[in-house]
């Protein structure tokens, strides 16, 4: 572990055998657990744990108090809000022990988790998902859904951008920002290059 390639806060508490990667960032009073992965130019910011055996990859923006259980991990271009909360296991009780019971959940490249969400352990957030302020989510999220509400439901569609997709009646749609066009077939979406 080379601090020199990342930045932490006097107040953040690293433990020995985290790897972070070159230009992150960590803030004030995070902990970063042994034997984690984070990657490059990420941002966490205040009151962020990242638990044993967590991956994150690169460019990462981690926003206040979210807590990072074993059994994540995050693809490149994650973005968590405010609060949010994962779990990592289904039935806990504090008497008893359930470590070697810890699902796996799986963000894909670019996904989006609003601020207080909740994503249920053992569920997948595909790529590009964007899951709403306040969601609980238990199921799995496909490619590029929205969605909202507590269960979270499917509502709609987004781009890598962020913005809502509305396709036609040819299942076509263009992203306003970027100007990218996307295909929706068999209820799967598609970015077309």
């Amino acid at each position: 572990m080379n601090k020199s390639k990342y930045f932490a806060h006097p107040t953040a508490v690293i433990d020995e055998g985290s790897e972070i990667g070159e230009g992150t960032k960590i803030w004030h009073f995070s902990h970063i657990m042994s034997n984690c992965k984070i990657g490059n130019n990420c941002n966490l910011g205040q009151n962020v744990v990242v638990s044993p055996g967590v991956i994150l990859g690169n460019n990462l923006k981690i926003q206040n108090n979210v807590s990072i259980y074993t059994g994540v991990i995050c693809d490149n271009d994650v973005f968590l809000g405010p609060s949010m909360v994962f779990t990592n296991v289904i039935n806990p009780r504090s008497a008893v022990n359930r470590k070697a019971e810890y699902a796996k959940t799986h963000l894909g490249v670019g996904a989006t988790v609003g601020a207080n969400a909740t994503i249920v352990c053992g569920n997948n957030i595909g790529k590009f998902a964007f899951i709403g302020a306040g969601a609980v989510v238990t199921k799995n999220v496909p490619d590029f859904a929205l969605v909202v509400g507590n269960p979270a439901r499917q509502i709609g569609w987004m781009s890598e951008y962020g913005h809502r997709l509305h396709f036609d009646s040819l299942g076509n749609a263009k992203c306003k920002e970027s100007g990218s066009l996307y295909k929706l077939e068999e209820n799967i979406v598609y970015k077309i290059d």
